[in-house]
């Protein structure tokens, strides 16, 4: 063939309806399919089978990105100051403050880097649906090639077990059945024919799509769509364009950052305009201005925040969930609604037959009364599962496959497939609602064999087998069993009819067949599923099924599971309204306590995530298949089932290794636990920023000598905080953590209770502390008022370093106080958390070796003192724990004053 610059590239969605002639003079092609020339050449034109990412930035670029954040920016001006003056005035210790800094702002940013980086993955995992290799005919030849070189227009040949490299349309096929479930969340395998069946392209038969496995026969397909262009390729595009959302906490810290940097700035800016105005000295108040941004900075809260969120997540997995994104465990403690599926979720995806009705009537299916001959038949032949070894004991669609495992334990399967071999299927598909198969007898004729719907099969039938006779049916025999179906939905089955007839030919039939009867297949709840939706309820979550069953069936799951109660209905949506409701229509509908969606596809949960998330709600999605990844990702925690696929577990920010709602709720309870014990070592971390402020004002506007110096804020931020702070985030739930509603949007990790607790009570009697001791260790060594001393005077290293072993002493006792918001600590086992008491440890040894080491002397600029100055804080700090205690006394008894200015 020659090359045509005109050749089609893009597909243009109608290739399922035209005729073959068409696609060929479309694609210039023949079925003998290219020439390599031309294949290399359409290369070029339309490119390589691979999906495209735009705007892809190099790694340094998105590198280098995260340091435009606030805090960094804050922090490297920090350490850019500290460089300038060491440089201006070298050996005064400002090189440590310098490199201490400088290494905050590149572990966080680094940290961030790796989060980022981790989310490529998600494209990374629909690139492996592209099977490495597929055969194509080049040249007149059959050849394998590696499927990124498919191009439009190429011939590809299909077997089973191939995944199909890209989307076309098939010129011929022998018995082919795909998996279309990557593209479509259709569970049954789907048969292929050369016809036009359907006038949406993804149920069309006559087509193959990228990233679907050939179940059964073979077939050959001209190539139509490659790379982004397919079905999954658009899918990848729809996952990659949909915008992560900002979890929660990092909505949270990136406030708590702009405002304690904005404290931080404006002190730092007005007291170095005071400074120099009184002092008239530049380097003096340039290293003033760096200790009152380094003091009211925490430097070590977001390496905390994210230590104490990974430790968070290693705890989850030992409870079977897997957290992909650290953050995201916080955001389960803020979730409002939970969009859940219903088999293998809130059920054990253990289907079993439960019930068999016949025209003749209800058979004791716990006593194994055995069924018609006939109905076994249709339930054995009609049927794509197959039985195996391993649990649950088939291989298939669970309904089916429950089906076969009822059948064996009355008849030979194997035998019955072999004496009733088919001559043509015609699958179960959405639109029709079910399958039918023409087959052989031992006698020589044929017999159509079909089931589904059962107000489907119902209409097709005009007979009745009752007690081995045909008779027939009337009116009113149809609506007594339309009734009987209805009842044994409501017990939460799902129901399939079967029917037979005599056949002369291997068409479809659509009518003249005998009804044999229902069979009710359940799936029985998982039996913690209804103890954790009663803990959502109590915790004011709200739990949303959504299923692909009968409305009837799922309102019976529901009610089995205890997402509704006695007292009320729920709100019950079926996926074809849905389609209908506009996005304000269905967000009304949402508002109800109790929600369903019925006979909804996968691909609708994106609708239902936005919807909510509009509401104002914090939305958990689980899913299982490559459709689900756009919700899952859209939501604000997405959940995939550990049983999935490979392009659900990359999207999801969760996998529940044992497919399990109850790990759900519990990893719920984890994150609000998360939560809490963040907000805990926030006020625990605040309370030292007084103590670190107030001496630089004091040396200002007191002309006092410095009371602490940068090199000492650091100890603490970075030193003696660190663990104390871990110790925290460990800490167990407090009792009522499932008993409160989800926090509200408007709660923030810093609020003004907290501030006026940490820098209102607790930190200014750390404060006092710190000049008590202070002023100590400067009176017994003769120090005056007003009087100088330079920073080299042994008395001016030993009063520094008494200021700084109080705000240690205090800070034990705030560690301990810190270990509950509400209730007293004394309910606190003293041993129930050991990191605090290693915490305490080290903080005693940091102080330990900051006196009496004589190195860390010359970098800290302190020296040894006498234990006397030491305990002078320790009434402080009883002073402090009393003070909180009566605090959190206010907050149980419900007190109007403490309530409004110290809860946190």
């Amino acid at each position: 063939m020659t090359s045509d610059n005109k050749i089609q590239c893009k597909s243009s969605g109608d290739e399922h309806r035209v005729s073959l002639e068409e696609i060929l003079k479309r694609l210039n092609t023949t079925t003998g399919g290219l020439s390599t020339e031309e294949a290399n050449h359409r290369i070029e034109l339309c490119g390589k089978n691979v999906f495209e990412e735009t705007g892809k930035q190099s790694i340094l670029v998105r590198y280098f990105k995260q340091y435009k954040n606030f805090f960094s920016l804050l922090l490297l001006f920090g350490s850019i100051l500290s460089f300038i003056a060491e440089w201006l005035d070298p050996g005064q210790g400002n090189i440590f403050i310098a490199i201490a800094l400088l290494g905050v702002v590149i572990l966080n940013g680094t940290f961030t880097f790796v989060q980022e980086y981790q989310a490529e993955r998600i494209m990374a995992s629909f690139k492996n649906l592209i099977p490495p290799k597929t055969k194509v005919l080049r040249d007149g030849e059959i050849t394998e090639i590696v499927a990124t070189d498919l191009v439009v227009g190429d011939i590809i040949f299909l077997e089973e077990g191939d995944k199909v490299p890209a989307d076309g349309r098939l010129i011929e096929e022998n018995s082919l059945k795909v998996d279309n479930s990557p593209i479509t969340g259709e569970a049954e395998p789907q048969l292929r024919s050369l016809d036009c069946t359907h006038p949406n392209i993804l149920e069309c038969r006559n087509m193959v799509f990228s990233g679907t496995l050939v179940q059964t026969g073979n077939g050959k397909a001209i190539i139509f769509g490659t790379g982004s262009d397919t079905q999954i390729g658009k899918l990848a595009a729809l996952t990659e364009q949909t915008a992560s959302v900002d979890t929660p906490i990092r909505k949270e810290l990136n406030d708590f950052i702009k405002i304690i940097s904005a404290i931080a700035i404006f002190l730092g800016i007005s007291f170095f305009i005071v400074g120099f105005l009184i002092q008239d000295t530049f380097l003096a108040n340039l290293i003033f201005a760096i200790g009152i941004i380094v003091a009211n900075v925490p430097e070590g809260l977001l390496p905390t925040v994210t230590l104490a969120l990974s430790l968070a997540s290693k705890r989850m997995a030992k409870r079977n969930a897997l957290i992909k994104q650290l953050e995201s465990v916080e955001t389960l403690g803020s979730t409002t609604v939970i969009c859940t599926d219903k088999t293998g979720t809130l059920t054990q995806n253990k289907m079993a037959i439960h019930s068999v009705y016949t025209g003749s009537g209800m058979l004791d299916v716990q006593n194994k009364e055995k069924p018609p001959e006939m109905l076994l038949r249709v339930a054995t032949i009609c049927n794509n599962s197959r039985l195996t070894d391993e649990k649950p004991g088939y291989k298939g669609d669970p309904t089916e496959g429950s089906l076969l495992v009822y059948s064996s334990e009355f008849t030979n399967i194997d035998k019955l497939k072999d004496d009733y071999p088919r001559a043509a299927e015609y699958p179960f598909d959405s639109k029709k609602q079910r399958m039918q198969v023409v087959c052989k007898t031992p006698e020589g004729t044929m017999e159509a064999y079909m089931k589904g719907a059962p107000e489907v099969i119902l209409d097709m039938c005009s007979h009745v087998l009752v007690n081995g006779k045909e008779e027939t049916f009337d009116e009113n025999e149809k609506k007594e069993l339309a009734a009987e179906h209805l009842e044994m939905a409501k017990r939460g089955e799902r129901v399939l009819s079967f029917a037979y007839r005599k056949a002369d030919s291997v068409k479809e039939y659509e009518d003249g067949f005998v009804f044999l009867g229902f069979a009710g297949a359940v799936d029985p709840p998982r039996p913690e599923a209804t103890e954790a939706i009663k803990k959502c309820h109590l915790a004011g979550i709200k739990v949303v099924m959504i299923t692909g069953d009968h409305p009837v069936t799922a309102r019976s799951i529901a009610a089995t599971v205890g997402l509704t109660s006695d007292h009320e209905d729920p709100v019950l949506i079926t996926g074809a309204e849905l389609e209908e409701l506009s996005t304000d229509e269905l967000s009304h509908r949402l508002k109800a306590p109790s929600i369903v969606f019925a006979r909804t596809s996968p691909v609708q949960k994106l609708k239902i995530v936005q919807a909510f998330q509009e509401a104002g709600e914090i939305v958990t999605m689980t899913g299982d298949g490559v459709n689900d990844a756009p919700a899952m990702k859209n939501a604000d925690m997405g959940v995939a089932m550990g049983s999935g696929t490979d392009v659900a577990r990359e999207a999801a920010d969760m996998v529940l290794l044992d497919d399990n709602f109850a790990t759900i709720v519990n990893a719920i309870e984890e994150g609000r636990t998360v939560f809490d014990n963040i907000k805990k070592f926030i006020a625990y971390i605040l309370t030292s920023n007084v103590p670190e402020i107030l001496p630089f004002i004091a040396f200002v506007l007191l002309a006092l000598p410095l009371p602490m110096n940068v090199q000492l804020i650091l100890a603490i931020d970075l030193g003696t905080d660190i663990l104390p702070a871990l110790s925290l985030a460990v800490e167990k739930g407090e009792g009522d953590i499932m008993k409160r509603p989800p926090r509200s949007s408007d709660e923030k990790l810093l609020t003004p209770q907290v501030l006026l607790t940490s820098y209102g009570i607790k930190g200014p009697i750390e404060a006092a502390a710190g000049f008590a001791c202070y002023f100590a260790v400067l009176f017994d060594g003769g120090w005056t008022w007003g009087q100088s001393l330079p920073f080299t005077d042994t008395l001016y290293m030993q009063a520094i370093t008494a200021f700084f072993a109080a705000v240690i002493i205090c800070q034990i006792a705030n560690v301990f106080t810190s270990r509950t918001r509400r209730q007293s600590v004394l309910t606190k086992g003293f041993f129930s958390n050991k990191m605090v008491l290693v915490g305490i440890a080290s903080e005693l040894a940091i102080l330990a070796f900051i006196i009496f080491n004589p190195l860390v002397n010359l970098v800290f600029n302190t020296a040894a003192i006498s234990m006397k100055y030491v305990l002078i804080a320790v009434p402080f700090a009883i002073l402090l724990l009393t003070v909180d205690e009566l605090r959190k006394y206010g907050i149980r008894k419900d007190s109007a004053f403490v309530n409004r200015f110290f809860r946190w």
